[in-house]
């Protein structure tokens, strides 16, 4: 009787997370503070506990690629420490002190694919003032000069 009283209510069994599972938490309408405590509160019943040393190395390679770079000095620091420097970090990519490792890398490939290059714009800038200096030649006869 009591192991179909197991089987019965085995559902409700919660399953403790494992170190691989604390990655990719984050929601994009959260914010650091916030993310941070759901991760230490999940990282709290992770079997075998983690040290505080563990703890910090595992919650910084959980982190996205704008933390992760800048948050690197936390460790051998508290958690607590971590929080406020990725709060630090999120300021600083919201105001824009900090560039996004995303943005930036949207840019370089914009860039090398041409789109709003500074030598694409130069070579149709180039392109219709010639247009327009041949026109110029072509309307007035007296004109024997062609402006570029």
């Amino acid at each position: 009787m009591a192991q179909a009283f197991i089987e019965q209510l085995q559902y409700n069994i919660v399953i403790a997370p494992d170190r691989n599972s604390l990655s990719n938490m984050k929601k994009p309408t959260e914010s650091f503070r916030e993310y941070a405590i759901k991760w230490r509160e999940k990282a709290a019943r992770v079997k075998p506990p983690m040290d505080n040393h563990e703890l910090i190395i595992v919650f910084l390679e959980a982190q996205e690629p704008d933390y992760f770079q800048i948050m690197m000095p936390a460790m051998g620091r508290s958690f607590v420490e971590a929080i406020k420097i990725g709060k630090m970090v999120e300021n600083g990519l919201k105001t824009g002190i900090i560039v996004s490792q995303a943005t930036l890398k949207d840019t370089t490939q914009a860039i090398q694919n041409g789109s709003g290059s500074l030598a694409n714009r130069k070579k149709r800038d180039e392109g219709s003032m010639i247009t327009s200096g041949s026109r110029e030649v072509q309307r007035g006869a007296s004109h024997t000069y062609v402006q570029v």
